[in-house]
């Protein structure tokens, strides 16, 4: 049977058109999933297999896109780990007992993926065709100790950074405990029918080159290690680290919009793929300029073998659905057209 086209693209393999999927497609924009959200929370949704497959799949349906990302929060793997998490409405993840201390490292249970989760990801390779990818994504260990040890949304990090430089020791603990709850996590994903992962590290990009490597890079290697699956690796932020995430792992490397896809390209390095990068807010103006927008970006790709067209971050709330559906349909159109010339 022919792999999907997303896991075919991460290959490198030449592809009939460019595979295209969107960030933050499930949830966030649409109004069928905000009637789900009336009823339900956020891990509720997670907790019961058959709606999680729902609000996955619904994006699938309305858009056509080429995957189906499961739905789920990049703070459901600690859970498990005895962490308590609220999660606040336009705020984030809020931690009741920050991580400050190794005590507070061993504290930690070794978490365990959970079954609810698993049984959604089977529902949703069950309903898609061949030909559609389901992506298992985890949050990237940094961003979530980041959650973890300031106890709530950051953007400076300060009490992350202070942690990293005076004790070093307790911060690798703490991501050791992290890596291999976040390995176990992608590889049962694997195993219940994901066809790619993805580690979603949001906030990496608040470090330099050179902390990225002695703090973060071992840990996300572990991570992206653990599966025998296509992988993508994903940061914000991140010009000046993508050749040290390149380095980490990835067959994958996901671009933000603030730097041009094909420098952000050779900055990864052409012996693997890239993601994106369309700006996400470029989708809240006219259509012709998200048409012009999204054909630099397939023109910055060039047609080369390992390009997978996204956003360069999530999907903004305030995004019409119809505008997703349109760009999921240019994409598709314009890039076979490319290949047929």
């Amino acid at each position: 049977m022919t792999a999907p086209l997303l896991v075919r693209a991460a290959r490198r393999e030449q592809t009939e058109r460019t595979p295209v999927w969107f960030m933050r497609q499930a949830g966030r924009s649409l109004p069928e999933y905000r009637e789900i959200r009336k009823r339900h929370t956020l891990f509720e949704v997670c907790e019961q297999p058959e709606l999680c497959a729902e609000v996955s799949l619904q994006p699938v349906r309305r858009h056509d896109v080429d995957a189906a990302v499961m739905f789920a929060d990049i703070m459901l793997p600690v859970l498990s780990m005895g962490v308590e998490v609220e999660l606040v409405e336009n705020v984030g993840p809020v931690v009741r007992e920050p991580i400050r201390s190794r005590a507070d490292v061993e504290r930690l249970g070794a978490g365990e993926p959970d079954e609810r989760i698993l049984e959604a990801v089977r529902i949703v390779r069950r309903e898609l065709r061949p030909d559609q990818a389901v992506v298992g994504f985890c949050g990237g260990p940094f961003t979530v100790a980041g959650y973890l040890v300031e106890g709530k949304p950051s953007r400076e990090f300060t009490t992350v950074k202070s942690l990293m430089y005076s004790e070093p020791e307790t911060w690798h603990a703490l991501m050791e405990r992290l890596a291999a709850a976040f390995a176990r996590y992608v590889a049962a994903k694997v195993d219940a029918g994901a066809d790619v992962i993805q580690l979603f590290d949001s906030w990496v990009g608040a470090l330099s080159p050179s902390d990225y490597e002695e703090f973060v890079a071992p840990h996300s290697a572990r991570i992206l290690a653990a599966v025998d699956a296509p992988t993508i690796h994903f940061g914000t932020g991140t010009t000046t680290l993508l050749g040290s995430m390149a380095a980490a792992g990835g067959d994958v490397i996901g671009l933000d919009w603030r730097i041009p896809l094909d420098r952000g390209w050779g900055e990864a390095g052409h012996d693997r793929g890239v993601q994106g990068n369309l700006d996400p807010a470029v989708l809240l103006g006219p259509w012709e300029r998200v048409e012009g927008a999204a054909a630099d970006v397939l023109e910055r790709a060039g047609g080369r073998p390992g390009h997978v067209f996204n956003l360069g971050h999530g999907v903004l709330p305030r995004t019409e659905p119809e505008a997703l559906t349109r760009l999921a349909a240019f994409v598709r159109e314009r890039s076979a057209a490319t290949v047929a010339a």
